[in-house]
């Protein structure tokens, strides 16, 4: 499927024509990385290298981040590395040491080892978009007097966690924040402002629109919206080009 691009409305003629969707694209993303790299720009670890990992890499690059991709399979990791210029693939021993975010992109059920893998997590923002999902992808295997979140939060008290972009399927994320003329919406569930801070700026960074979910209990609530998602994407054939949102009068 071709990218999709925000709404631009009217564009002025140039004398050849009108100026090509490619370049419009082209041109609002080089002005959104050029205004990021004049703020703040992190060093983040990502782990992971499926769907999810690989398109974080790729955003996270164009956004101007300085990017560490670690995976069980380095080849896999390597490559990801490879095809974004200012990645790179790293061994997992030592990974989060200077991360000022780790983005942790792999299964629920591979979560725990994958962050044990990386090192000393004391302090260091997570963000966690995981989802506890049974083997055929249709069902949760925890949900209402917990979450992914809130198990992942206690089997490492010492970091600070942000459930986040778990309701956003790998298509969209790697496509870029825009889906159908709407910004794709990003909840963020964290007891920690500081995490929860610096994960909102990685988001907006990218593009996407952040929605304040309070805190990492309600993940109880994103992850059943992420079955929902997954359910109408796939059980339902909507496809992948969907995502979540909230919206309010104005």
């Amino acid at each position: 499927m071709g990218e999709i691009v925000p709404d631009f409305g009217k564009v002025r003629p140039l004398a050849g024509g009108f100026i090509p969707r490619s370049k419009l694209l082209q041109s609002f993303s080089s002005q959104r990385c050029r205004c990021f790299n004049e703020g703040n720009v992190m060093k983040i670890t990502v782990i992971g290298a499926g769907n999810m990992g690989a398109a974080f890499v790729k955003q996270l690059t164009r956004a101007g981040h300085q990017v560490s991709v670690t995976a069980r399979d380095s080849a896999k990791a390597q490559a990801i590395a490879s095809a974004n210029t200012g990645a790179r693939a790293v061994a997992a021993a030592g990974a989060a040491d200077d991360a000022d975010l780790v983005v942790l992109a792999t299964g629920y059920a591979d979560a725990v080892d994958a962050l044990r893998s990386v090192g000393d997590l004391s302090g260091k923002p997570v963000l966690d978009i995981t989802n506890p999902l049974t083997a055929d992808y249709m069902g949760l295997t925890l949900g209402h007097s917990t979450s992914a979140g809130e198990e992942l939060a206690k089997a490492f008290p010492g970091a600070a966690f942000v459930k986040g972009f778990n309701t956003v399927f790998a298509q969209v994320l790697a496509d870029g924040p825009y889906l159908g003329g709407q910004t794709v919406s990003v909840f963020l569930a964290s007891d920690s402002e500081r995490a929860k801070q610096t994960a909102r700026a990685v988001a907006e960074s990218l593009g996407f629109a952040v929605v304040d979910a309070g805190s990492l209990k309600n993940a109880r609530y994103l992850e059943p919206l992420a079955g929902l998602n997954i359910y109408l994407g796939y059980g339902a054939g909507l496809g992948t080009n969907i995502a979540p949102t909230w919206i309010r009068k104005a």
